[in-house]
């Protein structure tokens, strides 16, 4: 049996004066020794995926005698955390992860941004469900994970249904126990994005009540460990470009994505293939526009309390040397 009130918990105790700390050290380490291997953070879903698969930045640091290591996380939360400690060097998450992590003291940069997962990520309920549309989850149980992108989804939509966020029961949970929650009806709605989206449809036709897309500008971000980034400018840049070519495959390759995308992550062919149909590829750089719009998301969750103090997110962009 799950715990319902389990979930991802960024406060500033997590990213502490301890925790930041051991991140200072691990970058003195890297910073003082020839980088031997480059440590990634992913999903189950996305260019990321593609690229490991791929093995397109592997190629790109062997002549640097640089290895690869891939590490999966459920969500964005603990991949910024892990990001933070310097557990890993490099990661890829939704837009609210990074706000909740620079907000709590998180040592990360944003380093390029991805387009967005908008048509992959949607707030829905069962067929059988009485909940028609957004503003009927007022006084329901909604399942989400804290401080990822379907977070900001659920916010976003339930500003434009005007529905005050108080009026509604976040239960905080990861995908995988919200799967089991709204499988045994322990929550009337759920809010996540692909894969997990994708099987939930595959399982239940589920009446979807709002899409990132329709509700949001947002992108998806491809992050580095601050003190990393700075410390080994070309491996963040190479990779970057890696990322580039991984994804023109993809846009090329449409046919053989949903089949690389279940080889990597387990997840059932049929489901990768609703993920892998509506995904756009690509890597582009921060721009004045993303910034604007990152700025907007974290300027809501400052105002309804859900970060503890405002950010500037222009303070977390990395440029590389040069530029």
């Amino acid at each position: 049996m799950f715990n319902i009130t389990k979930h991802f918990n960024l406060t500033r105790r997590v990213f502490g004066i301890g925790l930041l700390a051991a991140s200072a050290a691990v970058s003195f380490g890297a910073a003082a020794q020839e980088l031997k291997q480059f440590s990634i953070g992913y999903q189950k879903t996305g260019l990321p995926v593609i690229a490991k698969q791929q093995q397109v930045i592997e190629k790109a640091l062997e002549d640097k005698g640089v290895t690869v290591k891939w590490v999966e996380f459920t969500a964005g939360p603990p991949l910024v955390e892990a990001l933070n400690v310097g557990a890993i060097d490099a990661g890829w998450t939704g837009d609210a992860p990074p706000i909740f992590g620079q907000s709590a003291g998180a040592n990360i940069v944003y380093a390029a941004a991805l387009p967005s997962n908008g048509e992959g990520e949607a707030i829905f309920v069962k067929p059988a469900s009485s909940i028609q549309s957004v503003a009927d989850l007022k006084g329901k149980r909604v399942g989400v994970g804290k401080g990822t992108s379907a977070h900001n989804l659920l916010v976003a939509a339930l500003e434009k249904a005007g529905i005050p966020f108080d009026q509604i029961t976040p239960v905080y949970l990861s995908p995988a126990d919200a799967a089991a929650a709204f499988a045994s009806d322990q929550i009337d709605a759920w809010a996540v994005w692909d894969p997990f989206f994708a099987i939930a449809e595959t399982r239940y036709q589920p009446r979807v009540l709002a899409r990132s897309s329709e509700v949001l500008r947002v992108n998806t971000y491809f992050l580095a460990n601050k003190d990393f980034a700075k410390a080994h400018p070309e491996i963040v840049t190479t990779t970057i470009a890696a990322l580039g070519e991984a994804a023109k495959w993809a846009d090329q390759n449409r046919d053989k994505v949903a089949e690389a995308l279940h080889e990597v992550t387990g997840v059932p062919l049929d489901a990768q293939t609703i993920a892998a149909n509506r995904t756009k590829f690509g890597i582009i750089p921060i721009t004045d526009e993303i910034v604007a719009g990152q700025q907007a998301t974290a300027d809501r969750f400052f105002k309804l309390g859900l970060i503890p103090k405002a950010v500037r997110i222009s303070d977390a962009v990395w440029t590389a040397p040069g530029n």
